[in-house]
């Protein structure tokens, strides 16, 4: 498994560093794991290579209400009607901190129309993952969820 850091381009986005897996290649991971407990381990996995959020983002405006453990997600919109979107997170809690991972990569760097547009609940599904998430982490996730595709919707003209 690759999972490395690229940067953006243009002005104050250089910075943000975004997953290298991509969702295709953590979909096709995942349909070699049928046990659950491999699939929460290469969550976890997810996790740890998840890079760091600087501290200046793990601001109460970051938090995502609605999850048990701490999940902090940060907004980095480019210009235009419908611009690019590219989101960092970051957890407290190991699983968590895998599954932030997904949602970034599958929600990160796209426009905010195909943001708003996709629903990952269907993609955690089909990752076998979503039956398996505990109630608490389940309305976690959604709240992720719903909080990305809230903010990319405030970002269309």
């Amino acid at each position: 498994m690759a999972f490395g850091i690229a940067y953006t381009g243009g002005d104050c986005r250089n910075r943000i560093r975004r997953p290298m897996t991509t969702l295709a290649q953590m979909t096709e991971d995942f349909a070699f794991l049928d046990d659950w407990e491999d699939r929460m381990r290469y969550v976890m996995e997810l996790g740890k290579a998840l890079p760091d959020l600087p501290e200046a983002e793990r601001t109460p405006e970051n938090k995502v209400k609605g999850c048990a453990s701490q999940v902090w997600l940060s907004t980095h919109p480019h210009e235009g009607p419908d611009p690019i979107i590219d989101l960092t997170g970051d957890s407290d809690a190991h699983i968590v901190r895998g599954l932030v991972a997904i949602v970034l990569a599958a929600y990160s760097g796209k426009r905010a129309s195909d943001i708003v547009a996709f629903d990952a609940i269907e993609l955690f599904s089909r990752l076998g993952l979503i039956e398996h998430l505990s109630a608490q982490r389940a309305n976690g996730l959604r709240s992720m969820i719903q909080r990305i595709r809230e903010e990319a919707a405030r970002h269309l003209v």
